[in-house]
């Protein structure tokens, strides 16, 4: 599962940080991003064109002969070695708005996805022609070809903006879990609210790992934020990956791009806890209740829900409150979902450590929720990840590769009954009427117990977090059982 490292895109990252200037990161990042990927196009369209004046048939300039192997046409004006012949002149900025213009232009499915706004003056012009020069390194092609070298370094580009701007961009840990769990083998992968398109890009390199064919899968996304998208588009098109994102950046709740998909396989990280989102009460999307109007994580969950095929699978990022939560009727919805037909919906859930993400310390879990559970009726798999990771950095966490593997055969074991076993402290195989008695809430740590140790070592904060999350819990089932008794009580006559 894991990535192979280049050695250089820490090198790279740290001088193209230099010559950010007074340019905001979340400027930057396009500027960066939009030069690496016409780097990219560029090379894709030289090694075709050096094989097409091979050839000698003059077929090197006809567009045609590009896109019947999606590779993209490059105009004279926007190749590599013309913009690098001019990053040492004050004009460059308009270079390359002209060269992004031309792109777009020549490659239909690029339009209005690329940056164009080089030439702005709060772009140091000096600084801007050493950015060319940094990324004009050559790398034998062979090299290149197998290790995707450029698609690497803007992935690794995407993740150290993700540093500053968590809010598009998933960590690998979670994306390698939720790919590696439900396993995109082969169908319709959709992801409602998709970012800079992770979800996309693991679930792509899972199918080439497993020796499948890259159309195999079949994206679809949305995306609210129209920067975002935008990378997404540009991330798809650098991976070789033909995804519908529909025409533009749109809101999934309000304006939903894909109402009549029915998905295989969905993978998503939704914003946690959003209180101001669209809420249309009468949708067919809200089958297990209507969600909050000021809370749309119940909202997230039914609708991936409704886009599941009838053998689908979903597996998505919730903050932990959604475990527990009784609030605004969330309560009722999740009771709905576990107590759905055919032995409920909900196949898994996995409680994460903290110091996941790059700019939220706040605890998350996954779930995993399917339409297809003929052998595992009315049972929930619990496993508790919370002990597991270690600090890359002083505010960060990461899983090795050992423990994704852990948590992945865990649940592939359980799911196809080959030799799971319960581990106390770690994972439960849960019957649903074991989840009834405890008020339909779905956190790991009330089932797979305790792990038997000689010395407490969590950590503080893990502790108070995890105690904290339990006092709610105990909070809410205190009121239940309170109101439970007052009304037993009225109805013999003795109201209090």
């Amino acid at each position: 599962m894991a990535s192979v490292s280049l050695g250089f895109e820490n090198q790279l990252w740290e001088m193209a940080d230099k010559l950010r200037g007074n340019i905001e990161s979340s400027e930057y990042k396009h500027v960066v991003l939009g030069l690496i990927f016409l780097k990219y196009v560029s090379d894709g369209f030289d090694e075709k064109y050096k094989e097409l004046l091979d050839e000698g048939d003059g077929f090197e300039e006809d567009a045609d002969a590009y896109n019947e192997e999606n590779i993209f046409f490059v105009p004279q004006e926007a190749r590599w070695d013309f913009i690098k012949s001019q990053a040492k002149k004050p004009t460059i900025g308009q270079v390359i708005d002209d060269a992004m213009v031309a792109v777009e232009k020549s490659n239909a499915t690029l339009k209005g996805v690329l940056p164009k706004n080089y030439a702005r003056p709060e772009i140091d012009k000096t600084k801007l022609g050493e950015l060319i020069d940094l990324f004009s390194f050559k790398i034998g092609d062979k090299e290149a070809k197998a290790q995707d070298v450029l698609g690497r370094v803007y992935e690794y580009f995407l993740g150290q903006f993700g540093s500053s701007e968590g809010e598009f961009y998933t960590p690998p840990t979670i994306v390698k879990i939720l790919v590696g769990m439900i396993e995109p083998y082969k169908g319709r992968v959709y992801d409602p609210c998709c970012g800079s398109g992770g979800m996309f890009v693991q679930s792509q390199r899972f199918v080439e790992e497993h020796e499948g064919r890259k159309d195999d899968i079949h994206i679809y996304g949305q995306e609210y934020t129209a920067t975002t998208w935008r990378l997404c588009k540009m991330n798809l098109a650098i991976r070789g990956i033909d995804g519908n994102l529909g025409d533009r950046d749109a809101d999934t709740f309000g304006n939903d791009l894909h109402k009549n998909l029915r998905a295989d396989y969905i993978l998503a990280n939704p914003p946690f806890n959003v209180s101001d989102y669209t809420l249309i009460q009468d949708d067919v999307r809200w089958k297990y209740g209507i969600p909050p109007a000021r809370n749309a994580n119940y909202a997230w969950i039914s609708h991936m829900i409704s886009k599941l095929s009838p053998s689908g699978i979903a597996g998505f990022v919730m903050a932990n409150g959604s475990m527990s939560t009784t609030t605004t009727g969330e309560g009722e919805i999740r009771k709905n979902i576990i107590e759905a037909p055919n032995g409920g919906l909900v196949d898994c859930i996995v409680t994460m450590p903290t110091n996941l993400f790059y700019t939220v310390t706040i605890p998350v879990c996954l779930w995993f929720v399917s339409k297809k559970r003929e052998n595992r009726k009315d049972k929930i798999l619990f496993i508790d990840a919370r002990k597991m990771g270690h600090m890359v950095t002083r505010k960060h966490r990461e899983l090795s590769d050992e423990e994704i593997k852990q948590i992945c055969d865990t649940y592939h074991n359980w799911r196809n009954d080959k030799g799971y076993e319960d581990i106390q402290g770690f994972c439960k195989s849960t019957s649903l009427d074991e989840v009834r008695g405890h008020e339909y809430i779905l956190t790991p740590g009330r089932y797979v117990g305790i792990e038997e140790k000689e010395a407490d070592s969590e950590p503080f904060e893990d502790k108070m977090d995890r105690l904290t999350v339990e006092l709610a819990e105990m909070f809410a089932k205190s009121r239940h059982l309170e109101d439970e008794i007052r009304e037993r009580l009225g109805g013999i006559g003795y109201e209090f």
